[in-house]
């Protein structure tokens, strides 16, 4: 089951990048996710590819690509192996921060070394004593002269490692109510106070470096404040988000959809009582349950990625598409597993490594359980009189 490619340009470039996942991703996932070893090479080709700017504009040296046609791209990508789409993911959440709210000279200055790749990096949000409620986060940044002093503990950082610079969710105002006014967003490269402590060993999504980091005096220019005032970092990377959750519904998309394919493929020549599995209306009831699930999924996650585009608020959307493609993902690596038996089980099978990333997409961008609540209060909210 491929997705629709309606538009001529989306084929092109989707084709390079179906070419470029089974001549580079494909021969070489299974030794480097078993290993959880940083594929450098992979990412030198995505660079290559252009896909660190692959939704800046292209007046900062991006490809400019409409959400659309970037949730295709990351559901071709996931299905081969997921961890390939987190290293530009959160780095293009942190560059729609900068592009939509940045200052002119600061777009200046760090989109087009986001877009070409000399400059990588993601957000930093979660914290050891708080994850989903980002009010709570303890990370200080005191204004000291023509600089801010930082100093906090983030955790769960996607390319902080191997990355160069993070948008960091910072307090710089202790005392304002509510807490969200005194929340800032701040562009922070690594340099003296900035330390990654440890990395973080993981389930599954392995291969991408995740790790906590420790800020113990770092010193960043005042001019890295994301925008013309402290007090709006919470709403730019909430906003950045929306893609974000897109983006993890396109892989719930991915995951689901190739779920369903391999398990099409064995039930059609594994046999039992004397005829293949997919014979069997017990196995046909699971393969028809997938398969509503990546089309709806699918449907939901262009839905969303068509209101982005629109540059209308679409969080109600994005918590849709991520809601349910995550859980169609969950869903369908379950079912693969059955479907494959013992096999779904063995590491000589792909399906396991499936069952191990689903489950971090019902996490990532915001746990499902808030989803339901952002999608209720904008519900409520839209259907105002």
């Amino acid at each position: 089951m491929n997705t629709p490619i309606p538009d001529p340009d989306d084929a092109l470039i989707l084709d390079s990048i179906d070419r470029f996942l089974e001549r580079d991703v494909r021969p070489v996932v299974r030794e480097l996710e078993a290993n959880d070893v940083y594929p450098q090479k992979i990412v030198d080709q995505l660079v290559e590819l252009g896909l660190f700017g692959a939704t800046i504009a292209p007046e900062y040296g991006g490809l400019g690509l409409s959400a659309e046609t970037y949730a295709k791209i990351i559901e071709r990508i996931s299905a081969v192996w997921m961890s390939v789409s987190g290293f530009f993911n959160s780095h293009l959440i942190m560059a729609a921060a900068v592009q939509r709210f940045g200052r002119d000279e600061q777009k200046q200055q760090f989109l087009p070394r986001f877009a070409s790749g000399e400059l990588r990096g993601g957000i930093a949000l979660t914290e050891p004593d708080c994850g989903t409620d980002l009010q709570a986060i303890r990370t200080r940044a005191v204004k000291d002269g023509e600089e801010y002093v930082v100093n906090g503990t983030k955790t769960w950082i996607t390319n902080s490692s191997a990355g160069g610079i993070l948008a960091v969710l910072v307090k710089t105002d202790v005392n304002t109510q509510p807490p969200h006014r005194g929340m800032s967003l701040l562009l922070v490269e690594k340099g003296p106070g900035f330390t990654v402590t440890r990395k973080l060993d993981k389930l599954g999504y392995r291969g991408i470096d995740t790790a906590e980091l420790v800020f113990e005096d770092c010193r960043v220019p005042a001019t890295n404040l994301v925008g013309d005032t402290e007090g709006r970092g919470l709403q730019q990377i909430l906003a950045g988000l929306e893609l974000g959750r897109i983006n993890i519904a396109a892989r719930g998309v991915g995951i689901a959809r190739v779920c369903l394919e391999e398990s099409l493929a064995y039930a059609q020549h594994r046999q039992s009582f004397g005829k293949p599995i997919g014979e069997h209306q017990s196995i046909q009831i699971k393969l028809a349950d997938m398969a509503t699930r990546v089309e709806s999924a699918r449907l939901l996650t262009e839905s969303a990625a068509r209101a982005y585009d629109s540059g209308e608020r679409c969080d109600m959307e994005a918590g849709m598409a991520k809601l349910f493609a995550s859980e169609a993902a969950v869903s369908n690596s379950l079912e693969a597993m059955r479907i494959h038996g013992a096999y779904g089980y063995s590491k000589e099978f792909n399906i396991e490594r499936y069952y191990r990333d689903a489950p971090l997409l019902a996490i990532g961008e915001g746990t499902n359980e808030l989803q339901k609540i952002i999608i209720a209060k904008q519900l409520i909210e839209r259907s105002r009189v």
